[in-house]
């Protein structure tokens, strides 16, 4: 083949072979990252930046508020009303239902979280590092009790949750005693409770002073041990070891309070109940 063939050819294959583009460099700066939107659980509070659209309105596209110190807005129509305490669905709820009575018929309404505030979480009582901690979203009881430097030794197996009263429709806060749920610390430690408790802003975790009890005599291991909440004598035993080889569960005695005196020689049984500061006496076999 000579020369000029040669060159036909090259000419030919380079004529069906597309162009490769060029690259252009993207001009201006990349989109950037939406802010991420609080969990569902997150409760509003004062300094909560909020937008929200009411469909249909063009006055009311997009417009930013902002919570107020009471814990509500300033909103067109329907003038003040309450969000401080209520979830993002909440307070859309609300709003909705407001402006339906009267103003708009079947209103479609859009909330969004701008910028959400830290809110406040207290804890207390037998933790590490009681105080008051900052919470920007959900946190689980785990969470705050971890922040707190976990229970101390000297702690009951509970824990009490007192949840923040929240404000009713007309922004009033209801006179009635807070809600309060007690949870069982072990449980919380392995695992098996508490994942699916979300403190709310101005929530009080209180970790109370355990009680305790005192077993001597024929046990293995005689000492002051944490009495649990319904625990039994039986169970007490158990904690202290077993009896040991000259142990009888049938001359079981307790030094106790009762009706504000001290009183010795209280007989008990495997199936009652063991009382804060009990001194419980394991007597031996008699052969």
């Amino acid at each position: 083949m000579n020369f000029l063939a040669s060159l036909l050819i090259a000419s030919s294959l380079a004529a069906q072979t597309p162009p490769t583009p060029i690259q252009t460099p993207p001009t201006g700066k990349p989109d950037a990252p939406k802010p991420d939107q609080p969990p569902a659980h997150y409760t509003l509070g004062p300094g909560d930046q909020l937008k929200i659209s009411v469909f249909g309105e063009e006055a009311m596209q997009n417009q930013i508020y902002t919570i107020d110190s009471d814990g509500s807005i300033t909103f067109p129509l329907i003038n003040r009303v309450a969000a401080g305490g209520l979830t993002v669905a909440e307070f859309q709820d609300r709003l909705k239902a407001r402006l339906a009575d009267g103003y708009i018929v079947r209103p479609q309404v859009a909330v969004e979280i701008v910028i959400y505030k830290s809110q406040f979480v207290f804890v207390g009582g037998e933790v590490r590092t009681p105080a008051r901690f900052a919470m920007a979203g959900a946190m689980t009881l785990p969470e705050a009790l971890a922040m707190a430097g976990s229970p101390k030794e000297t702690a009951a197996n509970e824990v009490i949750v007192t949840h923040a009263k929240k404000p009713g429709p007309d922004g009033r806060v209801p006179d009635k005693a807070a809600d309060s749920i007690h949870v069982n610390l072990k449980d919380l430690q392995l695992g098996r409770a508490g994942q699916d408790i979300f403190l709310q802003d101005g929530d009080t975790v209180f970790v109370p002073k355990a009680q305790r009890f005192y077993i001597q005599g024929q046990v293995k291991n005689g000492g002051s041990y944490i009495l649990d909440p319904g625990m039994t004598v039986q169970q007490a035993l158990a904690l202290a070891g077993g009896l040991n080889e000259r142990g009888s569960d049938r001359r079981i005695t307790a030094t106790r309070m009762i009706d504000g005196k001290l009183k010795s020689g209280v007989k008990l049984k495997l199936t009652d109940r063991v009382l804060a500061d009990d001194v419980i006496e394991v007597g031996g076999r008699i052969f």
